[in-house]
């Protein structure tokens, strides 16, 4: 996954089958990123971005279409907010270079962009351009999220965290009833926390200007890109948001951040619980009671 990753679980008195458990859930990380990264190719989306451009489409298992028919659900609720196919612009933009692009290749970028223009039909996915790619990132760190607690949960834990990255899944309280106190990260104090917010259970994920960046003449250049446009959102400095699932949790998040000054509107109209922190960094966080 790219990042630290945690399992905590508690309540299991033997400690071999607490171990055997923590294996298992990671076991299904693991399986989740063989099948979703773009780095491997032996991977279900190389197979789908090696056929772009082909006319042929790549037949997928219920897991993946699951998946693609969540992405499509996102990207007509968001307006083209959030587009699976955008991972393209990774090639335009270099964070380590901390080098903005051209117009020119933004606009050859967004070529390749459009997932409706996919021809993806419940079985089947089909990128009609070549260089048109599909990308999990989105998505496919918080369905893991999910996945291992899924399995947790019904191996008959009750108490205990799933940590990766930073999305996170709290599967019920500590063994006592006090629930889970979980720090979010400060976008501006590396290392400081900016808010503590107590869980029972459920789903936290947060979305922020602060894990890849750079910054040129005054302005920040952060890692979540608007795919219709090419360029990176600037209002918040973070959204976390809580949900019953992670996969809910992240994608609102990320969403809220792609919606700039309406992200409030839209995240109440969903009605989940959330936090930011606005571009002067004051807390924005009506109807949650976050411990700070």
């Amino acid at each position: 996954m790219a990042s630290p990753c945690r399992i905590r679980l508690a309540g299991v008195a033997d400690e071999a089958q607490a171990q055997a458990l923590a294996q298992a859930a990671v076991d299904e990380v693991r399986r989740i990123e063989q099948r979703y990264s773009r780095y491997r190719s032996d991977s279900i989306v190389s197979r789908i971005n090696a056929a772009a451009g082909s006319g042929r489409p790549v037949p997928v298992d219920a897991e993946t279409a699951h998946l693609l028919d969540f992405a499509d659900l996102l990207y007509r609720q968001s307006e083209g907010r959030f587009d699976l196919s955008s991972g393209v612009l990774r090639q335009a933009w270099d964070f380590k270079a901390a080098r903005v692009p051209s117009e020119t290749e933004l606009a050859r970028c967004r070529e390749c962009i459009g997932w409706d223009r996919v021809v993806w039909t419940g079985e089947a996915i089909a990128l009609p351009r070549a260089g048109m790619e599909i990308d999990f990132g989105g998505i496919g760190k918080e369905y893991a999220v999910d996945r291992a607690a899924t399995l947790l949960l019904e191996a008959g834990v009750r108490s205990g965290l799933i940590n990766l990255g930073g999305d996170l899944r709290v599967l019920g309280p500590h063994p006592d009833g006090r629930p889970w106190r979980l720090g979010v990260a400060h976008p501006r104090a590396p290392g400081a926390v900016a808010l503590e917010w107590a869980v029972h259970d459920g789903a936290l994920a947060t979305s922020g200007d602060y894990e890849r960046y750079f910054e040129q003449d005054g302005r920040r250049y952060c890692h979540i890109l608007d795919p219709r446009t090419g360029w990176p959102v600037s209002h918040w400095q973070s959204v976390t948001v809580a949900a019953p699932s992670c996969l809910a949790a992240g994608a609102l998040s990320t969403l809220a951040m792609l919606a700039g000054p309406q992200a409030p509107a839209f995240l109440q109209s969903q009605g989940v619980a959330y936090a930011a922190l606005d571009p002067r960094g004051e807390l924005v966080a009506p109807g949650l009671e976050p411990s700070t």
